[in-house]
């Protein structure tokens, strides 16, 4: 079976490439096959973009597809950027440009209340039509630094600090990340479910 990723960000399609490997089913990535990733995120959470995603790519394919949503929620922001995660300092910012708006927000706030997480949301939808996504959720706690470290990784993973591990999430390698990070794990749900209908 042929399935469609819908995503033009690089790092997640590593991800995608490394995580969710089915022999049965055939990974097309939205590049490969002149797909427009642009469609509007209207919703107002990520099951919801993550469906309008979902949709937009089963579309213009003709063929099943998966789409994610993620983003990172600060507590004593009232969980922004949420949604808004990879367009906080405008449409098209650099990752650069939205972390240094982060870190300008959370300015006055000291190191114990900047608690944050990553959220993901992967949909998968059989058709453009299809009234019964797949909805696999998944989160990562940590907190948010006072300065970028790291090279790993990419969005606000240079800030995102896991205390466990005494390191952001730009620090750790990337098996290490792919076990515990709200995506790995949302995808490895994802991964699970589908096998599933191999065997049903």
């Amino acid at each position: 079976m042929e399935i469609l990723i819908y995503t033009g960000n690089q790092g997640k399609i590593q991800e995608f490439k490394e995580i969710l490997a089915i022999p049965s089913f055939k990974f097309q990535y939205a590049s490969e096959l002149n797909i427009d990733t642009g469609v509007e995120e209207t919703g107002s959470t990520f099951v919801e973009n993550a469906i309008i995603k979902a949709r937009d790519g089963a579309r213009q394919a003709n063929m099943p597809c998966i789409a994610d949503d993620s983003g990172i929620m600060v507590d004593c922001l009232g969980g922004q950027p949420g949604v808004f995660s990879a367009r906080y300092a405008g449409i098209g910012a650099k990752n650069s440009i939205n972390i240094e708006k982060l870190l300008k927000d959370l300015s006055d706030f000291p190191p114990n209340q900047r608690t944050a997480r990553f959220v993901c949301c992967i949909v998968y939808l059989r058709s453009y039509i299809d009234p019964c996504p797949i909805i696999c959720l998944a989160t990562m706690e940590g907190l948010i630094t006072e300065k970028p470290s790291g090279q790993n990784g990419f969005g606000y993973d240079p800030v995102f600090y896991l205390p466990e591990y005494q390191k952001t999430a730009a620090e750790i390698p990337p098996s290490l990340k792919h076990s515990i990070s709200h995506r790995g794990k949302a995808l490895n749900k994802l991964k699970n479910k589908l096998t599933k209908t191999l065997t049903d």
